[in-house]
C-alpha cells in the first residue's frame, strides 16, 4: 500500500488543477505544446494568440481530448487590447499562471537590421511581455500569488550570428525575468524563465523552405548538429519544463534563467 501510495503523489506532484493558465502565442509551436501539456495536467488554459484560428484550433483540441481551454485573439504589443483581453479574464477568476511565449524572430546583424525590423521585434518580443505582466500583475499581487514564466532564448545570454535583434530583445526578457522576480518576491508572485537552444517549430520549418528550397533536409541536420547533443529540442520539452516551473513542485524557484539547449551554452565548442 505505501509503494502504491508514493506512485500516485508522484503522479500529481506537477499537476495544475483548479489553476488557470494564460498561455501567449498558444496557437502553435512552444506556446501550443505547453497549452497541451498543462491542459493535461488539469489546468483551464487560456490560449492568446494574434491568429485566432490557431488559438481555436489549439483549444479545440484540447476540449476535445477533456480538457478545458479558451481561445482569445490579442495582439501582445498593444497594451490596451492586452489589459482588455487578460482583464476580462482576470474578471471571470483568480489569475494562477502566465506564461509569456508569444514572440517573433529575426534574422540580420546590427548592419543588416532596419530601424523597423528593430522596432517591431522589441515591441513584441519585450513590450509584449510587459504588456501582459502589466495586465496581470496586480490581479496576482490581489489574489496572493501567482506564477509567471517568460520564454527567452540562448540567444540572449550567449552570442548568436546574425539573430542582432533577436538576441537583444531575449537579453531584456531575461533582465526583465530578474527584475520581476526581485520586486514581487514578497508577493509570493514567482518568475522565471526558460531559454531553449533551437527547438523544432513551425518557424523553423518555415525559414528554410523560404531560404533553402530543396535544401531543407540538409540546412536541418546542420542546424541541429549545432547542439552538442546532436538534435534540435522538441516543444513538449520545453514545454515539461514549464509545467514543472509552473507547478507546485517549483514554489521555492524564483528570478531563474533555464538553459533548455542540448548542451549548447557550456559544452559549444
Amino acid at each position: 500500500m505505501e509503494a502504491r501510495g508514493l506512485a500516485l503523489n508522484a503522479n500529481r506532484e506537477f499537476r495544475l488543477d483548479g489553476k488557470t493558465a494564460i498561455v501567449t502565442g498558444g496557437g502553435s509551436g512552444i506556446g501550443r505544446a505547453v497549452a497541451l501539456k498543462f491542459a493535461a495536467n488539469g489546468a483551464a488554459v487560456r490560449i492568446v494568440d494574434v491568429h485566432l484560428e490557431n488559438a481555436e484550433a489549439a483549444a479545440k483540441e484540447i476540449i476535445d481530448a477533456g480538457g478545458m481551454a479558451f481561445a482569445h485573439t490579442c495582439d501582445v504589443s498593444d497594451q490596451k487590447a492586452v489589459i482588455a483581453t487578460l482583464g476580462e479574464i482576470a474578471r471571470q477568476g483568480h489569475v494562477h499562471i502566465l506564461v509569456n511565449n508569444a514572440g517573433i524572430s529575426q534574422i540580420g546583424n546590427v548592419e543588416s537590421t532596419s530601424e523597423d525590423a528593430f522596432d517591431r521585434i522589441m515591441r513584441v518580443n519585450v513590450k509584449g511581455y510587459y504588456n501582459c505582466i502589466y495586465a496581470c500583475v496586480g490581479h496576482m499581487n490581489q489574489q496572493g500569488g501567482g506564477v509567471i514564466l517568460n520564454m527567452a532564448s540562448v540567444a540572449g545570454s550567449v552570442g548568436v550570428a546574425d539573430r542582432f535583434g533577436y538576441s537583444t530583445s531575449k537579453g531584456a526578457v531575461i533582465a526583465m525575468t530578474y527584475s520581476v522576480a526581485r520586486d514581487y518576491v514578497s508577493s509570493n508572485i514567482r518568475c522565471n524563465c526558460i531559454s531553449p537552444a533551437r527547438v523544432h517549430t513551425p518557424f523553423v520549418d518555415g525559414y528554410l523552405k523560404n531560404n533553402y528550397p530543396g535544401r531543407e533536409k540538409e540546412m536541418y541536420d546542420r542546424l541541429a548538429k549545432t547542439q552538442p547533443i546532436g538534435r534540435m529540442g522538441e516543444p513538449d520539452e520545453v514545454a515539461s519544463l514549464a509545467l514543472f516551473l509552473c507547478s507546485d513542485a517549483a514554489s521555492f524557484i524564483t528570478g531563474v534563467d533555464y538553459a533548455l539547449d542540448g548542451g549548447f551554452t557550456n559544452l559549444h565548442g
